[in-house]
């Protein structure tokens, strides 16, 4: 990997730890005085944070379009002005899936006055049919969904709502819009861009609240307006579905507010345009091939 010049990470305490193991290992080292420059085999090399996004703009257009087409209006009708709370993950054991299935039926256990006033849809498509870790995990999540239901559900309503196939993205879209709630709470992960999507969706006069996990990359920069819980807690996710549930409009509002600056001021284009200004390159944020074979001599990035 040193032979890069320059190598990207999600966050910058993934670079700081990439760049400790380096020194640690003795097979590089850090030059003195410039930040994130690095020294092996005497050759330089540099080491950055560079977060990946969306294209928030365009997502948000998807999204208030998606909300008009007949799959979508007759999805809303099916919740009967029920408050939707919404997860979309693949079936992986680093999404937290069984802590957030535990969560949300504790959640109606200790807020009775909710039964019957919201729906929890789980989009999680298979991966990995024949594991036997994923196929057990698989197993495990629509236990936990089909006891919560066996145990809350009444004639005319079932809390959970768990779908193992993949949606397109105009679909997804128009859920995220829909949804009140956003759960999203990986036990790691080096990014998640569906906490990204799921806030770029939203309607700003009347948005959802998102639940992110902080050890999510994403995290990082939508901490000002996500309610960050751990993962590994139930409890605490419990609570924030709590707080996210009973939370006025104008602080939704006003958190949605500073998820968009960010994702409005950080979006793919900037990302691409932060590697090109790292190499010291003059070229449009997504260049051609041809472009990019005109590169000067052994400059490669990762």
């Amino acid at each position: 990997m040193t032979s890069y010049d320059l190598l990207g990470f999600q966050t910058a305490p993934d670079a700081g730890n990439f760049s400790l193991c380096l020194s640690r290992s003795g097979i590089a080292k850090p030059v003195s005085g410039e930040d994130g420059t690095h020294l092996a085999n005497g050759r330089r090399f540099q080491v950055g944070a560079f977060p990946i996004s969306i294209d928030a703009a365009a997502f948000g257009r998807t999204a208030a379009n998606a909300v008009r087409n007949v799959a979508m209006r007759k999805f809303r009708s099916s919740l009967e002005g029920r408050m939707l709370i919404m997860g979309v993950d693949r079936l992986d054991y680093t999404k937290g899936l069984p802590q957030r299935m535990h969560a949300f039926g504790r959640f109606l256990e200790s807020s009775p006055e909710w039964l019957g006033r919201v729906t929890y849809l789980q989009v999680t498509p298979q991966t990995r049919e024949g594991v036997a870790q994923y196929d057990t995990l698989r197993q495990e999540v629509a236990g936990l969904a089909g006891q919560i239901n066996g145990m809350h559900s009444r004639l005319d309503w079932m809390p959970v709502r768990y779908v193992n196939r993949a949606f397109g993205q105009q679909t997804l879209a128009g859920l995220y819009r829909i949804a009140r709630i956003g759960l999203v709470t990986p036990l790691r992960d080096g990014m998640n861009l569906v906490a990204k999507e799921y806030v770029a969706a939203q309607d700003p006069e009347d948005p959802g609240t998102l639940i992110l996990s902080r050890f999510a990359g994403a995290a990082a920069e939508l901490r000002d307006g996500a309610l960050l819980v751990n993962p590994y807690d139930d409890e605490t996710i419990t609570r924030a579905i709590a707080q996210a549930v009973a939370m006025p409009r104008e602080e939704r509002k006003a958190r949605h507010a500073a998820m968009s600056a960010v994702l409005a001021e950080h979006d793919v284009f900037a990302w691409c345009r932060s590697f090109m200004a790292q190499l010291g390159e003059d070229r449009p944020a997504f260049a051609s091939q041809a472009e990019v074979d005109r590169r000067a001599p052994g400059q490669t990035v990762v």
